[in-house]
C-alpha cells in the first residue's frame, strides 16, 4: 500500500510518499481502507518534535509512529477475532491517536474503540474532517468549561477547525457565543452560529470587564491577566491552543489564578473517547452541527498540505483525499 512515512523530525520536507506494507488487524483491531483523513495541530508535533516535551511520548530522537493521521474516516475491510462492533463493509470515521496514528495511508490496522459508525449524511472527506477537532470542541466546553445554558461565552480563534466546531457546540449547550477571529473570518463564525463577533484586526481584546462565563482560547497571544479581567466571577478561561507563552502562563500562572479567587485558569488536551466521538455523530446527523473544509489535498501532496496548514490561516480543516 502507499503511505506518508515520516523517519525523522523536521520541516514537511522530511515526509516520504512510499510503498510500504499493508497491515493485518489483530484480535481487537479493525482494517480501514482510508479514503480521507485530515490535519490536526497533532500531526505537526509529530511531524517537528516540538514542543520538545512531546518527545517523551513520540520519540525522543525519532518518531515513534512513522505514518502520521489521526483522524479518518473509510470503509471496513476485515475485522480481528474480538472485534463486537463492526463488520466488513461497514463505514467508520475514527481518531487514532491513541492507538498508534496511521492514517496517511491506504491502509491502517485501528483499535475497535477508536472507531465509530459513519455519519449517514456525511462525505468521507466531510467524516475526516471531524473527530480530534470536534471532540476537543466538546470536552473542553463541556468537561473543562462547564458550559450552561445561558452563557456569555467566548470563542478566541474560532475559524480553524476546533473554533468552528466550539462555536456550534457552544450554540447546542444554549449559550450566547460571541467569536473572535479575523476578518476575513466573520462570515464563517456567523454561519456557524455565532450571536457575536469581534474582528481582531480592527478591535482590541474585548475591553469589557467581568463579561464572559467562559472563554476557550483555540488561539492568540494574550496574557493570561487579559482573559482574567475579561471573566465574570467564578468564570473559566480553558486554554487549547495559541502561543507558547500563553500555554506557559495557563500552566503555571493559572493554578495560582485559580487557588487565590473566584476565576479559573486552566489548560485542556483532547482525549481519544469514543463516547464522545459518537455524541458529535448524533450532532452531524441531526444538523445541529457541520465540519468546515478549507482544502482538500492529494495523499501524495501531504508536504504541500503541511506547508499550508503550519501558515494558521486554514478556515475550518485542511482533509486529505486517499
Amino acid at each position: 500500500m502507499k503511505a506518508v512515512v515520516c523517519n525523522k523530525y523536521g520541516s514537511p520536507d522530511v515526509l516520504q510518499f512510499e510503498e510500504i506494507e499493508k497491515p493485518i488487524p489483530k484480535g481487537n483491531q479493525v482494517l480501514v481502507k482510508v479514503h480521507a483523513s485530515s490535519l490536526n495541530y497533532g500531526n505537526l508535533v509529530l511531524l517537528k518534535g516540538e514542543p520538545f516535551l512531546a518527545r517523551f511520548a513520540f520519540g525522543l530522537t525519532k518518531p515513534k509512529y512513522p505514518i502520521p493521521g489521526g483522524d479518518i474516516a473509510g470503509r471496513v475491510e476485515a475485522v480481528g477475532k474480538d472485534v463486537k462492533q463492526f463488520q466488513p463493509g461497514d463505514e467508520v470515521f475514527g481518531d487514532l491517536s491513541s492507538c498508534g496514528w496511521g492514517g496517511y495511508a491506504e491502509y491502517v490496522s485501528a483499535a475497535e474503540s477508536a472507531l465509530a459508525k459513519k455519519p449517514a449524511n456525511l462525505t468521507f472527506e466531510e467524516a475526516a474532517a471531524v473527530p480530534m477537532a470536534a471532540v476537543t470542541a466538546l470536552q473542553s466546553l463541556r468537561d473543562k468549561g462547564k458550559i450552561q445554558t445561558g452563557q456569555k461565552v467566548l470563542i478566541y480563534g474560532a475559524s480553524g477547525g476546533v473554533g468552528t466546531f466550539a462555536v456550534q457546540i457552544a450554540k447546542f449547550f444554549g449559550a450566547e457565543v460571541t467569536a473572535l477571529c479575523s476578518s476575513r473570518n466573520l462570515g464563517i463564525a456567523r454561519s456557524n452560529g455565532a450571536d457575536n463577533t469581534i474582528d481582531y484586526t480592527k478591535e482590541e481584546f474585548p475591553k469589557k470587564i467581568d463579561h464572559y462565563d467562559l472563554i476557550l482560547g483555540v488561539n492568540g497571544s494574550q496574557p493570561i491577566s487579559v482573559y482574567k479581567r475579561a471573566l465574570k466571577p467564578n468564570g473559566i478561561f480553558v486554554n487549547v491552543g495559541g502561543s507558547g507563552s500563553q500555554l506557559s502562563q495557563a500552566m503555571f500562572l493559572g493554578p495560582w489564578i485559580s487557588m487565590t479567587g473566584s476565576k479559573k485558569i486552566s489548560t485542556f488536551l483532547q482525549r481519544q473517547n469514543q463516547k464522545d466521538l459518537i455524541f458529535v455523530k448524533e450532532l452531524l446527523e441531526t444538523g445541529k452541527v457541520k465540519p468546515v473544509i478549507d482544502k482538500c489535498y492529494k495523499l501524495s501532496e501531504v508536504s504541500e498540505a503541511f506547508r499550508y496548514f503550519e501558515e494558521g490561516h486554514a478556515q475550518g480543516k485542511v482533509v486529505i483525499t486517499i
